[in-house]
């Protein structure tokens, strides 16, 4: 048989994982001038997009904005969109590997980080990606509820996503009901008691891992005020030099916007935001539920790596708080057949190549959040999607194809069809975007998403 990659026979990828960088991979793929590739991107939801429809904020419209990029790599010659089709449960490597001549992992990071303290599981302690999952209206967790009927909440972790989840539990309905939040949360967020939210990092101000705008929005939410303790704002002389020698000026000027937040006066605001900063959670306590989260008070020393690490002093105080959010990190998970590195939440690999124990496995490969853990923004994707398509061509002119090997993407699909598989194709699901701005526009929103499968599925007709 010919090495793929010319017109007549075209390389053959299979993508699992339609979020960014699987979209990105797509494109990198379809676009090379001197390889004719055809490639079929799978995922397990009828939608597309991953966390840009699941796990971008409500409120912040313009970021998803990035799916246009999509559509056009949508529209390439050579992509088709495969959703609704489970890897692990419709089918499997094996299937993947029979059929087509490369196979790349794009899941993302799926789960949360635990914290690892005593209380962890108590009624009212929550991890923070449910949560924004849930608002968001993901149709595996649109099930849930979030009694919000408890006026204290602790967030622990200060990155974007802890902010998102502050803003969500602070900001005015109002606001809120211009978004396509999931009608589910906006209804238990119009009748919620919560007044406090506490906001903890381990480390200190100069260290925190959220962005600038995101602590600017939060100080400009109507109806609520921040607090601030001003000797958490003061910066060690380690914090002094590592802000003195950063060459990203994000850190400093996250610094500048809290130090005019706490000289802001108090307004009396019916909600409050409590930002804390060097301090650890290290129980959460409570009866049949949460009542209170208990904290070391830290200090920052250098962790040999140049670095500032947070170590408690034993000092403690106990919140009284409701609910927790845990938001210290996604976590990946493992696929059935794919190594997995558990520890770290990642597919093992070599610039993108599947790594096993005695080095890179032949034709599988990975992109994005499983592939180097959750870090960047959207964009950041790109360039990992690219670095391991950059892999795989290279890779092309001694591909270790199996004897026999016919490449019959086709008879794959054939096969899920008859195993009952209600696939949902790119044109499918426009069809669902269409509806939910359809229906979003009566209300004056930018959609009103479908938050399960079942409803997905028979207005398509299946």
């Amino acid at each position: 048989m010919p090495s793929p990659g010319s017109t007549e026979h075209p390389l053959l990828v299979a993508v699992v994982g339609a979020g960014p960088s699987g979209f990105y991979a797509a494109e990198e793929l379809l676009k090379q001038t001197g390889v004719s590739a055809r490639v079929d991107l799978f995922d397990q939801l009828p939608t597309p997009f991953g966390l840009v429809r699941g796990g971008v904020a409500p409120d912040h419209q313009k970021i998803k904005t990035v799916t246009k990029v999509y559509d056009k790599t949508a529209a390439r010659p050579g992509f088709r969109f495969v959703g609704n089709v489970s890897f692990g449960k419709d089918l499997s490597l094996e299937d993947l590997l029979a059929h087509y001549h490369m196979v790349l992992f794009s899941t993302g990071a799926q789960t949360d980080r635990r914290m690892g303290i005593p209380g962890e599981d108590l009624p009212g302690s929550e991890p923070a990606t449910d949560f924004v999952a849930w608002y968001n209206g993901h149709p595996a967790y649109s099930h849930l509820t979030f009694p919000l009927n408890h006026p204290r909440v602790a967030v622990v972790g200060n990155g974007n996503v802890a902010m998102d989840v502050v803003r969500m539990l602070a900001a005015p309905l109002e606001e809120l009901k211009k978004t396509d939040i999931a009608d589910a949360a906006l209804e238990a967020l119009a009748h919620s008691k919560v007044t406090d939210i506490w906001l903890l990092g381990r480390r200190g101000p100069a260290q925190a891992a959220f962005t600038n705008p995101e602590i600017r929005e939060l100080g400009e939410l109507p109806g609520v005020e921040i607090h601030l303790h001003p000797e958490e704002l003061a910066l060690d002389p380690g914090s002094q030099e590592f802000l003195a020698a950063a060459d990203n000026p994000v850190h400093k000027r996250n610094v500048d916007i809290l130090n005019e937040i706490a000289a802001k006066p108090r307004t009396g605001a019916p909600r409050r935001i409590h930002i804390r900063f060097l301090v650890s959670p290290t129980a959460i306590t409570g009866g049949s539920r949460v009542e209170g989260l208990t904290l070391e008070k830290n200090q920052l020393v250098k962790d040999g790596r140049g670095g500032l690490s947070a170590q408690g002093t034993g000092q403690t105080e106990t919140l009284p708080v409701d609910m927790v959010f845990r938001s210290i990190g996604y976590k990946g998970i493992g696929l059935p057949g794919v190594p997995f590195d558990d520890r770290k939440g990642v597919i093992p690999n070599q610039g993108g190549r599947v790594a096993g124990t005695d080095g890179a496995l032949p034709r599988l490969y990975t992109a994005g959040w499983i592939k180097r853990g959750p870090s960047g923004v959207i964009g950041t994707n790109k360039a990992c999607a690219v670095e391991t398509v950059k892999a795989m061509l290279e890779d092309l002119p001694n591909l270790p194809l199996p004897p026999g090997f016919q490449g019959t993407p086709d008879r794959l699909l054939e096969g899920l069809q008859k195993k009952g598989v209600q696939t949902v194709s790119y044109p499918e699901w426009q069809k669902l975007d269409q509806e939910e701005t359809r229906r979003g526009a009566a209300q004056g929103r930018p959609r009103m998403k479908f938050t399960s499968v079942k409803e997905m599925l028979n207005f398509l007709g299946k």
